[in-house]
């Protein structure tokens, strides 16, 4: 087991950040927290990276106690935090040569680890971090977390504010870290990342939803979404609001996704009843379930 976390706490004055969080992380899995903002990803992480103490609860990261042994796990894990937080006056080169030598070692000592994400940055090797683009910006970190070989590795939010195509590089470079032996813990509000996860615990407002694989988790889903849509999307989402007391009712591109509860739920009288409401060019028809689709409902 890489990581075990037992029902860990931690408040700030008033504010329950975590409320009892409990989950493992098993040897070369690619795991992740899925959750918006203010879920209480980062202070997971910075609770397992010893920058945070919890208030109750244990944690243990490659067998070491969070509290007792923090000088070795800082020794064998990587982090790269939702803010950049390389040196920008620095260049890449610089600072991938400063956090080698932090860690008693060189770029060419572990360069094959770094290999395939360094090729992309070494054309900008004496370019200043801070003029890099937000995608280089992200591989030159990941570099740095990378360096001295960790066996854990802990990004919170890599891809936030990544255009699309190095969302999609960067996560590819994380599968082939993946099959190099590294456990890799990941967290990111975004839903469709969560499918590229061997499992992942979906988290909201402190507290631990739902643990399992991405594709477990959509076909255990027992409830019928429906895509619906009219030409008048305001007042739809307000009618269907109105049609019944057991439903959830949200916006999901083109169209709104409906679930209704009630056991006599039946599709042909709703598009009556919308029709009554002066509904036009209705379509009804049942939704293909997403992770998003079950994190809303939960």
């Amino acid at each position: 087991m890489s990581i075990s976390v037992q029902n860990i706490s931690k408040s700030y004055k008033s504010i329950q950040a975590i409320d009892d969080v409990s989950f493992e992380v098993n040897e070369g899995e690619l795991f992740g927290l899925i959750g918006p903002d203010g879920a209480g990803k980062t202070t997971i992480f910075r609770i397992l990276t010893t920058l945070l103490l919890a208030n109750e609860g244990n944690a243990k990261v490659l067998e070491f106690d969070v509290k007792q042994d923090y000088k070795a796990i800082r020794n064998s894990v990587g982090y790269m935090p939702g803010k950049f937080s390389l040196y920008q006056d620095l260049t890449v080169e610089e600072n991938l040569t400063f956090f080698a030598t932090i860690f008693g070692t060189t770029i060419e000592e572990n360069y094959d680890l770094i290999e395939d994400i360094y090729v992309q940055i070494e054309p900008f090797k004496k370019r200043r971090a801070g003029a890099l683009s937000g995608g280089m910006k992200q591989k030159l970190a990941l570099c740095c977390a990378l360096i001295h070989a960790p066996k854990v590795l802990f990004l919170d939010e890599p891809t936030t504010g990544v255009d699309p195509v190095s969302r999609k590089e960067f996560w590819q470079m994380l599968k082939r870290l993946q099959q190099k032996g590294i456990t890799i813990l990941v967290s990111t509000p975004y839903m469709d990342e969560a499918s590229l996860c061997d499992r992942i615990a979906l988290i909201q407002k402190g507290k631990i939803l739902k643990i399992d694989s991405p594709s477990n988790i959509i076909s255990k889903y027992d409830k019928v979404i429906y895509d619906i849509q009219s030409k008048n999307t305001h007042g739809l989402i307000h009618d269907l609001k109105n049609y019944s007391s057991h439903y959830s009712v949200y916006a999901f591109g083109e169209f709104i996704h409906y679930i209704d509860t009630n056991q006599n739920f039946n599709p042909n009288d709703l598009q009556d009843y919308l029709q009554q409401k002066n509904h036009t060019q209705i379509i009804i028809k049942p939704a293909q379930t997403t992770i998003e689709d079950v994190f809303m409902d939960l």
